[in-house]
């Protein structure tokens, strides 16, 4: 059997050929007469490196090949590339070199189609670049020539930047060291300028109307032509020229500042105030205490009116002073209503300000009116308008729209003491206001005592209807539209578990009515489930919402927060505040990375298998994005020291004591403040003994000693 011999060629011949399609390639490029490749002459070329390189040795041309690869680009920018760039000038050339770029790219891509045995085999082998690394590096040199500063056209300044992205192949140095750097200090430079003129010749509103604009146009500049990397760092230069270094000034300027604004309620002034001073580190700060010391002014002015009217009045005449002291309650609930709406609306119910609002009532509060505290008058106001004959007229609807919505609340959420008190009060409320006025109060009462009854009598279509049992306890509570204030109702996407849950209720209301409609408001609902951690399993008890969330990690371990998002079908800013509960609160039921106390859209969440708790039931409080602080911590805190002073003091005068007898001495004194609890009084007693404050008598243990 004869064989065929593959005839060797030799580097010279095989680099002519090889020599020619490149030059027919360059000659396409520049745009010069020349026919397409065909697939034969694409064939030919690629064959013709295979055999150089698949030759037995001495004829493996392997690393020569990939030697005068490198010389071609070389060869062809050094005499047609910048030739052509040097021609031009300006824009013209600018011009030039997105062409030259495209073209480059172009040619890099089909030379290493013809040379790709030698990229998959060669270079692999000997872990050298990669011919396409090869090709974009030898264009590297001419990006060190383009650093113009000149207003060019978007999409042209687009391509040449594209080009410092892409010359650096994965990475950012060559944008961020040729061009970002100059442009972050340039920009620096031009706000810093344009700062020092307009925080001299402009108010503090239209100062904060042209920063906002460049923030906008920064924005602006960043999604037409520039890497998306660099707006972070172009809007903190700006931010930093014109609002940190500005800050003071700009806050405290004395005809149209912070104080002016707060004065003249420009509340839009003031929002865009907020927008701008939560961009920077410790923006908010100086902004909440100007805030808070101008209603701190407010609210004392209001109470040295109070005082200035009391004590201008005759002892004998008590009802005008009691009317005088109504009016100031009023204008104290105003000034809250007023700026719990600035807090909310303007300042976006920041923590800083709802801390802010409450330290400044909590300084003129705390100032008596004729010898009366606030707390006192505030609950003869109350008297007064419960009583009959009170001054005070109940037909104004703020003061029916609270009661409403604060009697919904307890009866929705069980806090409410029983039925019978509510009625009780209700009937007070009617003698006194008119049926009309309670009338909806009423229906509210009355549906809740109708849901227990239709509670009663699902349960009984359940257990006579095994089939449609979804195998989980539901409780559910129709209100009637008219009686209780509006809730949202959201199309959140139940789990399959919920759904079932619903259409059972739902085939058996139809049982009980046919022209009524249904409308879930799921947002007023609390679930009881059971997590099944490492350590043991939990009850956790959370509303419909945060179920919902935590079903979703029963088919899967990890979730990114805009798949939740998507599968929950609920608003960015629900999402954000059921995951924070979850993951950056107390209790930790999901793993957040980055593991930081922030929800972003960057974010990815996985069950907490390792979560555990000393309790075996858990409920778990769904607070706003910015936790307040807790507010009941801090008064059971206060309360403690305010019944250690009261012992102390009590002993102290009697130096020798009954157990009941101190007891009823410490209710009796801080009766004003607030009722103790006999357990706290106890037990604020053992620690004062263990702290040498008190002993107990050797013969009697129920009589305590005061240690001097």
């Amino acid at each position: 059997m004869a064989t065929h011999e593959r005839k060797t060629i030799d580097l010279e011949q095989g680099w002519e050929f090889m020599q020619k399609g490149i030059t027919k390639l360059k000659n396409i490029l520049e745009g010069k007469p020349e026919p397409q490749f065909s697939s034969e002459d694409y064939m030919m070329l690629y064959t013709t490196i295979y055999n150089m390189c698949t030759q037995k040795p001495p004829h493996d041309y392997s690393q020569q090949l990939y030697e005068k690869y490198r010389e071609s680009f070389e060869e062809y920018i050094t005499s047609m590339v910048l030739p052509s760039l040097r021609e031009k000038h300006d824009e013209f050339m600018l011009r030039e070199l997105v062409k030259r770029w495209s073209n480059h790219k172009v040619m890099v891509r089909w030379l290493s189609r013809f040379f790709h045995y030698l990229d998959r085999y060669f270079i692999s082998r000997r872990s050298l670049p990669q011919l396409s690394e090869v090709g974009l590096s030898c264009f590297r040199d001419l990006i060190d020539q383009e650093r113009e500063g000149e207003q060019i056209d978007r999409a042209l300044l687009k391509n040449v930047l594209d080009i410092f992205v892409e010359i650096g192949l994965t990475s950012m140095d060559y944008y961020e060291n040729d061009f970002e750097d100059f442009l972050l200090k340039d920009t620096a430079d031009y706000y810093s300028i344009k700062a020092q003129t307009w925080i001299l010749e402009d108010s503090c509103p239209d100062y904060m109307l042209k920063a906002e604009e460049c923030l906008k146009r920064e924005k602006e500049r960043v999604a037409h032509y520039l890497h998306s990397s660099s707006e972070q760092k172009l809007l903190e230069k700006v931010q930093h020229e014109l609002l940190t270094q500005y800050a003071s000034q700009l806050l405290e300027k004395e005809h149209s500042g912070c104080h002016a604004l707060l004065r003249d309620d420009k509340v839009d002034d003031l929002s865009r105030m907020y927008r701008l001073f939560s961009r920077i580190t410790r923006g908010l700060e100086p902004v909440s205490q100007i805030f808070k010391q101008h209603v701190t002014n407010e609210g004392t002015a209001l109470v040295k009116q109070a005082e200035d009217a009391a004590s201008n009045k005759k002892p004998e005449k008590k009802e005008i002073v009691g009317l005088q002291e109504q009016v100031f309650v009023r204008k104290i609930i105003e000034l809250h209503d007023k700026y719990v709406a600035y807090v909310t609306d303007c300042f976006q119910g920041h923590t800083l300000f709802h801390k802010a609002l409450k330290e400044a009532f909590e300084v003129f509060c705390n100032k008596g009116v004729s010898g009366s505290s606030s707390a006192e008058l505030l609950a003869t106001f109350c008297d007064n308008i419960l009583k009959k004959g009170g001054s005070e007229k109940l037909s104004d609807e703020a003061i029916e729209d609270t009661l409403e919505k604060k009697l919904a609340r307890r009866l929705l959420f069980d806090k409410s003491a029983n039925d019978e008190h509510e009625r009780s009060i209700l009937t007070k409320l009617k003698q006194q206001c008119g049926g009309q006025f309670t009338s909806k109060m009423e229906g509210m009462v009355t549906d809740l005592t109708v849901a227990r009854d239709h509670q009663a009598k699902f349960e009984e279509f359940i257990s006579t209807h095994s089939e449609l049992n979804p195998g989980i306890d539901l409780a559910v509570t129709v209100l009637t539209t008219g009686f209780w204030p509006s809730y949202k109702s959201f199309d959140i996407n139940l789990p399959a578990e919920m759904v079932k849950c619903v259409e059972v209720f739902k085939e058996f209301y139809q049982t009980r009515t046919k022209h009524r409609k249904l409308t879930w408001i799921y947002s007023l609902g609390f679930c009881n489930i059971n997590a099944k951690f490492e350590a043991k399993t939990i009850e956790l008890i959370v509303t419909t919402y945060q179920a919902a969330l935590l079903l979703l990690f029963n088919g899967v371990d990890r979730l990114s927060y805009s798949e939740i998002v998507t599968q929950l079908n609920l608003s960015d800013d629900d999402v954000v505040r059921l995951l924070h509960s979850l993951s950056c609160a107390k209790y930790k039921i999901l793993n957040k990375e980055p593991n930081n106390k922030s929800i972003s859209p960057s974010d990815v969440f996985e069950f907490n298998s390792k979560f555990t708790d000393k309790m075996r039931r858990i409920k778990i409080p769904l607070p706003p994005v910015d936790e307040k602080k807790k507010v009941v911590e801090d008064v059971d805190k206060d309360r403690r020291y305010a019944i250690d002073a009261s012992i102390v003091r009590i002993m102290k005068s009697r130096k020798v004591l009954g157990h009941q007898q101190l007891v009823m001495e410490c209710v009796e004194q801080l009766g004003r403040m607030f009722k103790p609890d006999f357990k706290a009084i106890k037990k604020r007693i053992e620690d004062l003994i263990t702290r040498d404050y008190l002993e107990r008598d050797k013969d009697n243990p129920n009589v305590y000693r005061y240690l001097a």
